[in-house]
């Protein structure tokens, strides 16, 4: 598939206002974005291979953001992947402690200019 030279961000959640809201942070940053309500509609669509780095919410029901992080790293395991979560404590202390390239986990409510900070650095390979 060929592309344009922006890079693809993809984004899943399934609060439509947070995909929403991260559409348009990432998009006034140059970025292309791609949006998923679900960790299935992302991999029934084919989506992992059409993004550059992917930023999942952890809590969602049917397929949570651990369930996802198996398939992407069996799938993808070069995929720079951030991670947000309206959870403290084991949540982040369970990510934290797995392998994954450029993983990054941030707390909801999370700035937006550290958020497009850690997507440049992903995308650096950082």
């Amino acid at each position: 598939m060929a592309r344009s030279s922006k890079y693809v961000v993809g984004v899943v959640d399934d609060d439509l206002r947070v995909l929403e809201s991260m559409a348009s942070l990432l998009e006034a940053a140059g970025y292309t974005t791609r949006l998923f309500i679900s960790a299935a509609a992302l991999l029934e669509n084919d989506g992992l291979s059409q993004i550059d780095c992917l930023i999942s919410d952890i809590g969602m029901p049917d397929m949570d953001g651990f369930a996802l992080q198996r398939l992407t790293m069996a799938a993808r395991p070069e995929l720079p992947v951030i991670w947000i979560t309206g959870r403290n404590g084991p949540t982040k202390r369970r990510l934290a402690g797995r392998k994954h390239a450029g993983v990054k986990v941030f707390l909801k409510p999370f700035d937006a200019l550290e958020l497009i900070d850690a997507v440049a650095a992903a995308l650096r390979g950082q």
